[in-house]
């Protein structure tokens, strides 16, 4: 990654209307910040198209891996706004140790942070807003203000997060349902017409001509016809 200390590799089409959905492949080597983003109308309210909604997919992670998603307990926006401003934030952040297979759903307002030693693979509305809370001391502008008025500060409870199994849907909406498969007959509720992102997480996945594999993503007709290498695993999103 050339010396950086956080990789991001951004999926999307040169098209003028955004896609719906946008995936991600995040590479951590040192902590990213604590933020949090706004939800759709809170986004619209400020002139943007849609807030930003996300569910996170853990490939691969370094022992003892953190993320943090909400905080060990509810705190108001004063007091949100007090720990972000003297770095207290940092220790009220539930960090939760991690491995590959993992998945959490991060809804919007909740405050969240991505430890170093992880690939993940993010799954999100197509938004690129985000409210920077803290940021361990480093130069980079912080949005306090924004921040705190869309965040909901408590502890994380999201049935959309656990251990993916094979076959199975992760998320259901409402802005996307992501499944973790090893072939398109377990997508039973794919639907009959629009696109499909498949992002494969080991062997090969073939479209039209198109072939696809780790680091990949694929953006097809969900009548397109698709391919599944033997030992293909991926995540497919719609």
């Amino acid at each position: 990654m050339n010396g950086c200390r956080v990789g991001e590799i951004w999926y999307s089409a040169e098209t003028e209307v955004p896609l719906p959905i946008l995936v991600k492949w995040l590479f951590t080597s040192e902590r990213l910040s604590i933020q949090v983003h706004p939800d759709d109308a809170q986004a619209q309210a400020r002139g943007m198209a849609s807030g930003k909604e996300e569910c996170w997919y853990v490939v691969d992670a370094e022992p003892d891996a953190l993320i943090g998603i909400g905080t060990k307990r509810p705190l108001n926006s004063e007091e949100l706004y007090a720990a972000s401003l003297s770095g207290e934030i940092e220790g009220l952040m539930d960090w939760k140790k991690v491995s590959p297979g993992d998945y959490f759903y991060i809804p919007a307002g909740t405050v969240h942070a991505i430890g170093a030693g992880i690939s993940l693979v993010e799954v999100q509305q197509y938004a690129d807003i985000t409210y920077r809370l803290y940021d361990y001391g480093r130069d980079r502008e912080l949005h306090l203000d924004d921040g705190v008025a869309v965040s909901s500060a408590t502890p994380y409870s999201d049935a959309r997060s656990g251990r993916a199994g094979l076959g199975t849907r992760l998320v259901d909406g409402p802005h996307f349902q992501l499944w973790y498969v090893s072939n398109m007959n377990d997508v039973p509720a794919l639907l009959a017409s629009g696109d499909i992102w498949i992002t494969p997480l080991s062997g090969q996945v073939q479209t039209d001509g198109e072939v696809a594999a780790k680091g990949d993503c694929i953006v097809a007709s969900s009548q397109a016809n698709i391919t599944f290498s033997s030992d293909a695993r991926a995540l497919v999103a719609f």
